[in-house]
């Protein structure tokens, strides 16, 4: 169906001529071109022309913001049966636009958008060019109205893969809708505290979507993403669409990116990576908020790790000692580099040392005993958060 749209994108440009953008009812960009006048070998100029802010944004990262969308919004577009026109902003860098609304049943799944400079006048629904291409926004709109159902099909067999298990029958499902050996990632969005946002959308733009309830380590919702790649080491689909859905969650939400594969064998497997991903990225700062296994090192042993050993107990209880022997370790041992990084004195460190050895029975200048305190530390930040990094940490 993508094919479907990007066709009926061009000639829509073609008839008005003018760029045209196809977005569905979230403002999720589904297909756009570039209109250049009548000659395939016009300049950049040209093609520039027929770009703004609004559309610079939306290109590049599928979608467009909540901001974006009330702006147009008030202007009427989500209840117009016909074709309108939305002023520009030239302030805001906003050109004009000519809008058709992507109807079908009464109901608009989407918009055809048209810098065509105000050209198009809108209120002569009888010029050919005008009526043709409100013909192919009907159109439009009885494919989104097709992909909707579709997509609800795909998202309840996306879901079947992750929780049944024996799910071959919705693993076919899927292979058939994205082809048996396309390449693919699987993301994990884990929203921030709470759940997801009223009116928050699931990720579409060829994706498949569902929401997985209490699959996070504290019970909450945990949206599934499966992402069709162009090419297996390709993943700039997965990231742009990751950055255009963590925009609409709270603070603190994160994402994991799996490994990709091709078709839908492993998808257990890429979800393991994908929400193992998104934890860590919620606990190392320099992986958040989107983290990707294949660049989590020695995260992804961390993760594999048992619960911390009850030796440490007494340790984990007092954050301040804890997040000081983190640091301690993270800097190999060296009482300098890490009094620098703790922005203490060597003194005080040496004195927080001890306590730490008095807490755990560990000897600090015993290998084995540093890699038990060192692994227990790490395992206990990724499974339950226990290890704060102190002041200066």
């Amino acid at each position: 169906m993508r094919d479907d749209l990007q066709d009926l994108v061009d000639d829509v440009s073609r008839l008005l001529g003018a760029p045209a953008t196809l977005e569905d009812a979230d403002f999720t960009l589904l297909a756009f071109c570039a209109h250049v006048t009548g000659s395939d070998d016009a300049g950049p100029d040209e093609v520039a022309a027929g770009m703004d802010a609004v559309r610079t944004r939306s290109i590049l990262t599928r979608r467009s913001s909540a901001a974006t969308r009330r702006w147009f919004e008030d202007f009427g577009i989500a209840s117009a049966t016909g074709p309108l026109r939305t002023p520009a902003d030239p302030a805001a860098g906003v050109l004009t636009r000519l809008c058709l609304p992507v109807r079908h049943d009464a109901r608009t799944h989407g918009y055809l958008w048209l810098l065509d400079e105000g050209r198009t006048d809108v209120t002569d629904r009888t010029a050919p060019a005008l009526r043709r291409a409100e013909e192919l926004a009907l159109e439009a709109g009885r494919l989104l109205a097709d992909r909707g159902d579709r997509d609800a099909d795909l998202g309840r067999a996306l879901h079947e893969c992750l929780t049944a298990p024996a799910p071959d029958r919705a693993r076919r499902t899927l292979e058939r809708a994205l082809g048996a050996g396309a390449p693919l990632t699987l993301v994990a969005l884990h929203p921030g505290p709470g759940r997801l946002p009223a009116g928050w959308s699931l990720p579409g733009a060829g994706a498949v979507s569902t929401v997985l309830p209490g699959a996070g380590d504290d019970g909450a919702e945990v949206v599934a993403v499966l992402v069709p790649l162009p090419r297996p080491a390709d993943l700039r689909p997965a990231g742009a669409l990751t950055a255009a859905a963590l925009g609409g969650l709270p603070a603190g939400s994160t994402a994991g990116v799996a490994a990709a594969r091709s078709g839908c064998g492993e998808l257990a497997a890429q979800w393991r990576e994908a929400g193992t991903a998104a934890r860590v990225a919620a606990v190392v700062d320099r992986f958040s908020p989107v983290a990707h296994w294949t660049e989590l090192g020695v995260w992804r042993q961390v993760a594999a790790l048992p619960p911390p050993d009850a030796a440490l107990d007494g340790l984990l209880a007092d954050p301040l000692l804890a997040g000081t022997a983190e640091v301690y370790l993270d800097c190999a041992g060296s009482v300098q580099r890490a009094a620098a990084a703790l922005c203490v004195h060597r003194q005080t460190l040496y004195y927080r040392l001890a306590r730490v050895a008095q807490l755990t029975g560990l000897d600090l200048t015993d290998g084995e005993h540093r890699l038990l305190l060192h692994a227990g530390l790490k395992s206990a930040r990724l499974a339950r958060g226990l290890v704060p990094r102190p002041p200066g940490g």
